[in-house]
């Protein structure tokens, strides 16, 4: 696994996730900008503990967020991903970078 910082885009609503010893996890897909290929890239963000329930309750889809965490290649499960191997990036921390409002409650 690579340590790695990265500005990322929220392409898709947080999702929660439960454990059976009460640990909980964010994931979501989303994007970042490479600028040797100039295009996207799409991965899937894992978040834990404390710092997933924060990621749940500030950030909205569309949020740019400023990351730290370690990359990881996965078998994609998520269709809006396209592919049969996917990045997957766990997140140690978060900085909002450019956020769209207030989370909207349901």
């Amino acid at each position: 696994m690579n340590r790695t910082n990265l500005i990322i885009k929220i392409t898709s609503t947080p999702e929660r996730r439960s454990f059976d010893n009460d640990l909980l996890c964010a994931e979501f897909v989303a994007k970042f900008y490479q600028y040797r290929k100039n295009k996207y890239t799409y991965c899937k963000v894992s978040v834990w503990g404390d710092l997933a329930s924060d990621t749940l309750a500030k950030y909205n889809k569309n949020d740019f967020l400023f990351i730290e965490g370690y990359l990881s290649l996965q078998k994609s499960s998520k269709e809006e991903l396209n592919q049969n191997i996917s990045i997957g990036i766990t997140v140690s921390k978060i900085y909002p970078y450019a956020l769209t409002g207030p989370k909207k409650k349901k």
